[in-house]
């Protein structure tokens, strides 16, 4: 069922999505060559537990999980793109890493992802991830209450394909209220015009994703990090948007931490 916030709900959100944004920077700032993914995830937890948070992962297990995820922040790196389990590997020169992030604070969600390199990138990482970043922006330029769910699918696949990626719908952008994954389904590739009309008060994840010469994944022996199939680098963005009468609201931006 779609649910639409009144402008109070939307407000009493924004606690978890500016939460959710200063976490992601400051995991990004804190992590480097020699970083380890259990490190990282523990660093999460203790920002969770001061912030009087709780996450949406640890007990997370819906019917393409292996068994309940157990940790509150995806890890995937380099093939891996979605849902990657932390797990005992520590960060090399050049490896491409995303992070993805939900909490719920006072029963509201945010949820948010970022693609980044640590060490010395690779120009084709970095295309791949300015890539991921600009349909998100088309995305959410699309979020207003004229168009519909279709032209935001259309709009991510538009800059996807502009750049020679292909695009998997498996996986993309969902209803954020009081869980984290609710109804609409936003796919990452759809037909302008088509779909549910975007409404007042709809919240939504937007969470473009691509990988380098594939749209096909495979899940990886964890039950739960989903890997390229063919083995080329992923990269991953997303943000929670509400759409209001004045346009729409990034309610996990970063902007205010002088960061991306």
């Amino acid at each position: 069922m779609i649910e639409l916030r009144t402008p109070a709900e939307i407000d009493a959100m924004r606690p978890a999505g500016r939460f959710v944004a200063e976490t992601l920077a400051t995991l990004r700032d804190e992590t480097a060559v020699g970083t380890n993914l259990l490190a990282i995830d523990r660093r999460a937890h203790d920002l969770i537990r001061r912030a009087g948070a709780e996450s949406c992962y640890i007990d997370y297990h819906p019917s393409f999980g292996a068994m309940p995820f157990g940790k509150v922040i995806c890890t995937s790196v380099n093939d891996a793109v979605l849902h990657g389990l932390p797990f005992d590997y520590t960060l090399r020169d050049g490896d491409l890493v995303s992070l993805d992030f939900a909490v719920s604070i006072d029963g509201w969600v945010a949820d948010s992802a970022i693609s980044f390199v640590v060490g010395t990138p690779r120009d084709e990482d970095l295309a791949l991830i300015d890539t991921t970043e600009r349909a998100l922006a088309a995305a959410i330029a699309s979020a207003t209450t004229d168009k519909r769910i279709g032209d935001i699918s259309a709009a991510i696949a538009a800059v996807a394909r502009a750049d020679g990626y292909a695009i998997n719908t498996d996986f993309g952008g969902h209803g954020v209220g009081r869980t984290m994954h609710g109804d609409p389904h936003v796919p990452n590739d759809g037909k302008a015009g088509r779909g549910f009309p975007l409404r007042e008060g709809l919240v939504i994840a937007l969470e473009p994703w691509f990988l380098r010469t594939t749209d096909k994944l495979v899940t990886d022996d964890d039950g739960w990090t989903l890997r390229s199939a063919d083995g080329s680098r992923g990269a991953h963005a997303e943000h929670t948007v509400a759409i209001t009468a004045d346009g729409p609201v990034v309610l996990t931006d970063r902007g205010f931490l002088g960061v991306d």
